[in-house]
């Protein structure tokens, strides 16, 4: 009899050891690689055909469209929203790409993509710690960034001088990652096809 009590006695800790190596599983993906890697099924691919209107009350700056991604130039497009704190983190990033003399000199472009947002909160963020975009479309439903294969703000895209997505940043932008990740992409997207004709 207790030959056959034994190994219910096991059975009773099986959930558990499930459980725990279940946990294991987990604590090991969270940890491993960069997150911002995430791999999106739309690179080497045209971006999607959208036309967004410009940020009412930002003067001077205007809406976004696919069109403004075939000009020859490679383009940065920033997904952001004043709701998300991450990217009030990486604003003063945007705004230092945005005045690199050596990025302005390649023809490269800064566009903003405002996720779901207030047309008020956005131009307050956007007037407060400045504007770094040429260009800044109104995504209200946040169908483009669906479109887009947009996982959460702020993500930021580097599209080929043909309006090919040639690379796409997951999460914000600091320094050391504008540096060692974002730089070497917009220079591999130039060399690819991505620069303007001079």
């Amino acid at each position: 009899m207790s030959d056959a009590v034994a190994p219910r006695s096991a059975l009773r800790f099986l959930p558990l050891a499930l459980f725990v190596l279940l946990a294991l599983v987990f604590l090991v993906r969270l940890f491993a690689g960069d997150a911002s890697r995430i791999p999106s099924a739309l690179i080497g691919k045209p971006a999607p055909v959208f036309d967004l209107p410009a940020l009412e009350g930002l003067i001077g700056v205007p809406g976004l469209s696919t069109e403004d991604l075939h000009k020859g130039h490679v383009s940065l497009v920033n997904v952001l929203a004043s709701w998300c704190g991450p990217c009030r983190q990486e604003h003063a990033v945007l705004m230092a790409l945005a005045g690199d003399e050596a990025l302005k000199a390649k023809g490269v472009e800064l566009y903003g993509l405002s996720y779901k947002d207030e047309t008020a909160k956005a131009l307050a963020f956007l007037e407060d710690g400045g504007n770094p975009f040429a260009r800044v479309g109104v995504d209200p439903a946040g169908r483009t960034a669906i479109d887009f294969g947009v996982y959460g703000v702020p993500e930021t895209f580097v599209i080929k001088g043909d309006g090919t997505i040639a690379y796409k940043f997951v999460g914000p932008l600091t320094p050391s990652a504008a540096a060692t990740t974002l730089i070497p992409e917009i220079e591999k997207a130039m060399a690819s096809g991505g620069a303007a004709a001079r």
